[in-house]
């Protein structure tokens, strides 16, 4: 078993000190944001800043294949008004630009949210929320098929995370990121993160041995093992099926250890970046080193 497990580390004061961070809790690998999460503009990253983040990242010993850049909350792919759909897209490629300039192959992001208000008393709810999904994840991929087309020089995957369900996010569904993917013209752009978290409260099980072979069969069957890019790797507060995205730390959740173990042994899972998430950034060392002693 060949794991490479790290935490989505803090970028405070330059990209180039994530490598650093990553480093002081034993990682073997790290997700980061390459600019403000929160702000749709940062200024570009400078020459200086980029070499730096490289030499780090070599001091490091962490290959960018076990690197997972996230991209701004802000942006969402779906979204139903023109002007704010041209201004995420715009967005996205300046953040595939940046994962290029610092030499990363992926780029993670939730997929998008339809933001249409259906009311559950209303006449054909059911058949709404449907068509409203449907109409969002085929808006997602046409976004993503004009980023991949707009970065064709770059080599840089666009991985799909799947949600929690909260509010109006999709991607919820392993259809829903098997929908995206079939739209996707160079498939050869796009993957899939697994948040455990997300899995565990879209109503995936995850907590047995039996539960966890019967959701990773679905995933293979629908979505397939190999899109999988990277792994984020979550206790949940909220119960099975909740819809609630609140993290916890690895075994004081709904979840429980077991189901990490079982990632822990997985060869699926291998050579991947397997991102801690979790609440408490002060035991990731703790919980890193916890997660490589399950495997058999």
């Amino acid at each position: 078993m060949t794991k490479f497990v790290g935490a989505h580390v803090s970028a405070s004061g330059g990209v180039d000190n994530a490598p650093l961070n990553a480093m002081k809790i034993g990682a073997k690998a790290f997700a980061l944001f390459t600019k403000n999460q929160r702000q749709w503009v940062a200024k570009p990253l400078e020459t200086k800043t980029i070499d730096a983040f490289r030499s780090n990242l070599e001091s490091s010993g962490i290959l960018p294949k076990h690197i997972l850049p996230h991209d701004s909350y802000l942006i969402n792919l779906g979204h139903h008004e023109a002007e704010k759909l041209e201004k995420s897209r715009d967005a996205f490629v300046d953040e595939i630009e940046r994962c290029h300039l610092l030499g990363l192959d992926r780029l993670n992001f939730h997929a998008g949210s339809h933001l249409v208000k259906v009311g559950k008393k209303e006449a054909n709810y059911e058949d709404k929320i449907m068509d409203a999904e449907l109409s969002c994840l085929d808006v997602i991929a046409d976004s993503m098929n004009r980023a991949i087309d707009a970065t064709q020089d770059y080599d840089i995957k666009l991985v799909i995370e799947n949600t929690a369900g909260q509010g109006t996010n999709l991607g919820y569904k392993f259809e829903h990121l098997a929908h995206i993917i079939d739209k996707i013209e160079d498939k050869s752009r796009v993957g899939v993160c697994l948040d455990t978290c997300h899995t565990f409260t879209s109503g995936y099980d995850l907590r047995t041995r039996e539960a966890y072979d019967e959701t990773m069969s679905l995933f293979e069957r629908l979505v397939g093992f190999e899109y999988l890019m990277g792994m984020h790797i979550n206790d949940s507060k909220p119960k099975l099926g909740s819809r609630v995205d609140r993290h916890h730390s690895l075994g004081q959740g709904e979840i429980g250890w077991d189901a990490f173990g079982f990632i822990m042994n997985d060869s699926r899972m291998d050579d991947i970046p397997l991102i801690l998430e979790t609440i408490d950034d002060s035991i990731w060392d703790k919980e890193i080193k916890a997660l490589y002693a399950m495997i058999d």
